[in-house]
């Protein structure tokens, strides 16, 4: 599964544990019910500022969207990061490490 789809499916996992509909949801990170579908589904890219948004909506870290570990195998995880390392440019890997350090300690 690509990270895109595992976000979305955290992003969903999340507002349902808050009893929140997608529109009620959309609402509270002030976007649409129509985008917050597509993040859902893995079909969108949210940008930095709405997962912000989504966090605080949402009432958790931000570290928490990305805690999708417990849905995908180790084998499976290791290949994304092992993708995302050959993939990623110089500042991206710098910011993945910034974030990683964070959420390790």
């Amino acid at each position: 599964m690509n990270e895109k789809k595992l976000i979305g499916r955290r992003i969903k996992e999340l507002r349902r544990s808050k009893e929140l509909s997608q529109e009620k949801l959309a609402e509270l990170a002030e976007t649409s019910p129509n985008y917050l579908s597509r993040m859902e589904r893995g079909t969108e890219n949210p940008t930095l500022d709405m997962l912000i948004k989504l966090s605080n909506a949402l009432e958790v870290e931000m570290w928490e969207i990305f805690d999708f570990g417990h849905v995908t195998e180790r084998k499976a995880l290791k290949e994304s990061l092992q993708a995302f390392l050959k993939t990623a440019d110089e500042p991206t890997l710098r910011l993945a490490l910034k974030i990683i350090r964070a959420v390790a300690r």
